[in-house]
């Protein structure tokens, strides 16, 4: 029987060591892969996801429960991302999904379409580029991305808008060859 994550916030609050091994086991794996599609470093993937936990973890009994569990552990984890950004403990770094990366010319290697898109991402501004990775990596809705983030969803539209736009531009021809110019954007 599957204990909803509610259950297991007051019984971790409680000390319940076990419904703490539960959340991380039931939520782990989507905080890695969001982490890694913001810093790209496995190493600091590891630490920003163990610190995420203990963070959350300590204000436990401070969850309200508000939001999802899950909306909560990725703000959780984007405040432990722009705080080491601060301190210049990561460097920034997009490994990117297959999904952002619609057609490439055919002689581009995946990898090389990659390193494009992530040098585009990096010449974005960290709030669009928080916008998109927690809706095309993460797979949150709008309103759960504004509620990460703390803005309104209109903003939240906004942001994902510009962001797309921005890339679009920046990726102009991508991948073209001879005359054919199509623009190769998703």
């Amino acid at each position: 029987m599957e204990v909803r994550d509610s259950e297991l916030v007051l019984r971790a609050g409680r000390g319940d060591s076990i419904a703490l091994h539960a959340i991380v086991n039931n939520h782990s794996a989507a905080l890695h892969a969001l982490a890694y599609s913001l810093v790209g470093q496995p190493a600091d993937v590891e630490d920003l996801v163990q610190e995420t936990f203990l963070a959350a973890f300590q204000g436990l009994t401070g969850f309200r429960g508000q939001s999802q569990l899950r909306t909560w552990l990725i703000a959780i984890l984007l405040r432990q991302v722009a705080a080491w950004r601060r301190k210049g403990r990561i460097r920034e770094t997009l490994p990117l999904a297959e999904s952002l990366i619609n057609t490439a010319g055919p002689n581009t290697s995946t990898a090389d379409a990659k390193m494009d898109v992530a040098a585009a991402l990096q010449k974005i501004s960290s709030q669009h580029r928080d916008a998109l990775v927690l809706r095309e990596f993460g797979g949150l809705s709008y309103q759960e991305i504004a509620d990460v983030l703390g803005i309104p969803r209109g903003t939240v539209e906004s942001r994902l808008h510009r962001a797309r736009l921005e890339l679009r531009e920046l990726l102009t021809g991508y991948g073209s060859q001879g005359a054919d110019n199509e623009k190769r954007m998703p």
